[in-house]
């Protein structure tokens, strides 16, 4: 059998210190013996163990609980590496640059909080109220992680950042959830200091470990494990989901530009024809009839992978096309995770058909449903979600034959 090389016996210390942090390690000690038996390591090393850790069985949810201890562990490697620059048109940048604008809407809230007395009770509660409102534009900083960066990771077989971080950015969703309710309750000047250490202090100090994770492991392990067409996929999908905190640079639309003809766009051959049983149709009809219906369609196939969905004018749910080839479980919040594989397992095993759900959001009624897709001697082919805005045929009442005059 061979011996292991260097970067594999290294692997094997920082695993064993990590486990040995989870059975109750100290901190202190953790630090000490990686200095004493490592010394160094990179960020794409410390993703690369977490990754084999997951890889060998270890729970996502145990990753996730020690995720800021891991940090602490190999901050200062972290923080001695040399961070690769990238240009102001790179997707890494653009992260980056929110980023400075995050950090300093949080130093924002500590300066607010540490001038309390300053304010009278109501002015006080209704800036922070205002200040963490802005900051929940976090939210679409980490939907771009979610939709587009973290997919691209996936089919490069690294799958860590989905399962462990995107719990991370939902923990600090229910945080920021929970400072605002508690906030709006607020009694008096008299429980200001206790809701400042015990639930926004944390808030804060989450986003901020989130900044450092962000820009010290999981931008330079990006860099390192995508290529140039990756990035360049990943820039032409942000515009959809949209930058917060920052404008959109001019120079992004002519990279894009620029690269465009490297890449493969929209439908294989235009206007070819689908013979189907009940008609023929043009590939480029399909594509708009499809895209005219008023509903949002995404189709997964046996194999859990996402091999289509619909883009209309006015999508409920925003899909990226990062999606394609994703595989459905991984497009979904962990804690969404047994419904999901609820509804796969049933349709799959043939106890059941068709799921469906209703929910308001955004002043819409959403009606969501789920069909098993089979083939005439009833294998499963895959299944098909549907999502409407019923807000307006719910509100329908009599009839209408004719059109009218403002018709």
């Amino acid at each position: 059998m061979a011996e292991p090389s260097g970067k594999e016996n290294k692997t094997a210390i920082m695993k064993d210190i990590v486990l040995q942090l989870h059975q109750g390690l100290s901190v202190d000690d953790a630090k000490e013996r990686f200095e004493r038996e490592i010394g160094d390591a990179t960020s794409t090393e410390i993703a690369e163990m977490e990754q084999s850790l997951i890889d060998e069985g270890l729970s996502t949810d145990v990753i996730k609980q020690f995720c800021n201890v891991h940090a602490l562990l190999f901050q200062s490697a972290l923080e001695k590496a040399t961070l690769q620059e990238t240009s102001p048109s790179h997707p890494v940048f653009l992260f980056k640059l929110e980023n400075a604008e995050i950090g300093k809407l949080v130093a924002g809230l500590k300066d607010l909080v540490a001038r309390k007395d300053e304010y009278g009770f109501d002015a006080f509660r209704d800036e922070l109220h205002a200040q963490l409102r802005h900051l929940k534009g976090i939210y679409v900083h980490y939907e771009r992680k979610e939709q587009l960066l973290f997919p691209f990771l996936e089919k490069k077989g690294f799958m860590g950042p989905s399962k462990v971080m995107w719990g991370k950015h939902n923990e600090v969703r229910d945080m920021m959830k929970a400072a605002v309710a508690q906030l709006e309750e607020l009694s008096g000047p008299d429980k200001v200091q206790d809701y400042a250490t015990t639930t926004l202090s944390p808030l804060l100090e989450e986003i901020e470990g989130m900044i450092f994770k962000e820009e010290n492991i999981l931008f330079p392990t990006s860099l390192e494990k995508l290529d140039p067409n990756d990035w360049v996929e990943i820039l032409k999908q942000s515009d959809e989901i949209g930058y917060v905190f920052i404008e959109k640079p001019e120079e992004t639309e002519d990279l894009i530009r620029h690269l465009r003809s490297a890449l493969q766009e929209g439908a294989a051959i235009e206007g070819d024809a689908i013979a189907l049983p009940s008609g023929t149709i043009a590939l480029d009809e399909l594509m708009c009839l499809l895209n005219t219906l008023p509903l949002d369609l995404t189709f997964v196939d046996r194999d859990d992978t996402v091999k289509y969905f619909s883009e209309g004018s006015e999508r409920i749910f925003h899909r990226p096309r990062s999606i394609i080839g994703r595989k459905v479980q991984n497009c979904h919040p962990p804690q969404s995770m047994d419904v999901v594989e609820k509804i796969l397992t049933s349709f799959k095993d043939g106890t059941r058909d068709s799921y469906e759900f209703w929910l308001n959001l955004q002043g819409k009624l959403v009606h969501i449903r789920y069909f098993a897709v089979r083939d005439k001697t009833r294998q499963y082919l895959g299944t098909l979600e549907v999502t409407q805005d019923i807000t307006g045929i719910k509100q329908l009442e009599g009839e209408k034959r004719l059109l009218g005059e403002r018709d």
